[in-house]
């Protein structure tokens, strides 16, 4: 996995599976504490992703929560957005809104 920072935005490249997750998990929580507002995880060049990798965005979202922010997931793939469905974990996280999708309306 390589993590790339933008201001508030993580960029993630690679597997977000469970080997992944102590370097995404201390990414997440670093712009949590170094950016006000919301953080945006890119997640357009993840190539995979399993339910572990997933949980750890889960956990970061109700974290922010907490505390009046938010952690949105750009780019998130057909594979990992079933994946989300599927797990129920899409009940947790917030994906963003396609320009394709809110124009089509």
């Amino acid at each position: 996995m390589e993590i790339s920072i933008d201001g508030p935005r993580l960029v993630l490249r690679g597997d977000l599976d469970g080997r992944s997750t102590q370097e995404v998990r201390a990414a997440l929580y670093d712009r949590l504490g170094a950016c006000d507002g919301d953080v945006v995880v890119d997640l357009t060049e993840v190539t995979a992703a399993d339910v572990i990798g997933l949980r750890v965005l889960a956990a970061a979202s109700r974290y922010a929560g907490r505390r009046g922010r938010r952690i949105v997931l750009r780019g998130a793939g057909g594979g990992i957005r079933r994946l989300l469905h599927l797990s129920h974990l899409v009940r947790v996280v917030e994906l963003e809104r396609s320009l394709e999708g809110a124009e089509g309306g």
